[in-house]
């Protein structure tokens, strides 16, 4: 059994990561934590994993961490893994990060969009946690920065036809719409019931701190710079992200020619699934799975490629993925704990 500790367990991804792990049949739960509830049950904080989950939360000492684990997932806001990633790769643990701390290859980039970066050095090293476009080196990695929930669905939505040579002239805008976790559990207006039932509404349009993962990655595939035109949505649903990518593919290639292309590059993917001509994905029919479903269309009118992509952006967009990459690290096999259908009800 391998001993994991989750740093942060107590918010929306960190009780996730608990629950996807109290099922794992390779791992124990060996160190919980949380500022908020130190000295706390688990199952006082979230009743519905009594019986199942049993450990007290504890304060964060990374030392005390460390002790007691041999993997430890951060579930940190931003700025804050970096105080205590450090220490857990110095005492010799395999460390999965939550947050962005660790997404950004480039220091100034972070900076630019984030805070002030303490642990810089790590950024090259760490291991960019989509399996999809990363697993050899996620297997090898000492560090993995799990992905954002928004890059995730874009990047697999835009990844088969870039890897295709595919990609037509920019900009690609990616409009998404998100579950109401994808904010966190700590207190803000905006993510009240009231503030947020029979509502929809965009917020951080072209200034969302998700822009530049999502370059960074399609970039890469690009062998060139690639600008994304991103506008994030608030759904008045607790789970899931709908992102619609609107791109002009290359000229002369026709609908079937890039369905193709989607399926060839998923046909070995245990997670993604690239759904029939005409069919489109639908936020329920992955609820509380680590599936990602993808449809795509061309518009006949204006030769414009339209793909839709549906996740968990707690699941794939976030825990399960951190599980997935976990698996990959340890040696297990890569769905182990992730295989339980969707709650489609």
């Amino acid at each position: 059994m391998v001993k994991v500790g989750i740093v942060g367990a107590t918010g929306y991804t960190g009780a996730e990561l608990v629950r996807i792990l109290s099922a794992h049949p390779g791992v124990e739960l060996s160190v919980l934590t949380s500022e908020s509830y130190g000295g706390l049950a688990y199952s006082k904080v979230y009743p519905a994993l009594a019986r199942k989950v049993e450990a007290k939360c504890q304060p964060l000492d990374p030392d005390k961490v460390a002790e007691a684990a041999e993997v430890i997932f951060t579930a940190l806001p931003h700025s804050k893994s970096m105080e205590c990633v450090p220490r857990f790769l110095q005492l010799g643990k395999k460390v999965l990060d939550m947050s962005a701390d660790f997404r950004l290859r480039d220091r100034n980039v972070y900076e630019q969009w984030y805070a002030p970066h303490s642990a810089s050095h790590l950024l090259e090293s760490s291991a960019y946690g989509l399996p999809e476009l990363h697993r050899e080196k996620i297997r090898r990695a000492r560090l993995v920065a799990v992905p954002g929930c928004y890059p995730t669905s874009a990047i697999l939505g835009l990844a088969p036809l870039v890897r295709a040579g595919l990609l037509g002239p920019e900009p690609i805008i990616v409009n998404s719409a998100s579950g109401v976790t994808g904010a966190g559990r700590s207190l803000d207006l905006g993510s009240l019931f009231c503030e947020v039932n029979e509502g929809m509404k965009a917020y951080k349009v072209a200034q969302h701190r998700h822009t530049p993962e999502m370059e960074q990655e399609i970039s890469g595939l690009a062998g060139r710079e690639v600008r994304v035109i991103f506008v994030p949505h608030l759904l008045p649903i607790s789970r899931g992200i709908l992102t619609t990518i609107y791109i002009g593919p290359k000229e002369a290639v026709g609908e079937e020619d890039i369905l193709a292309a989607y399926e060839n590059f998923y046909k070995a993917e245990p997670f993604v699934r690239v759904l029939p001509k005409g069919v489109f994905p639908n936020v329920r029919d992955v609820r509380g799975s680590n599936l990602c479903d993808v449809g795509l269309r061309v518009d006949p009118r204006t030769g414009k490629l339209i793909v839709v992509v549906a996740i968990d952006n707690l699941v794939k967009g976030a825990s399960g993925q951190a599980v997935q990459c976990m698996n990959l690290m340890m040696g297990f096999p890569e769905g182990e704990g992730l295989d339980a259908p969707p709650l489609f009800i």
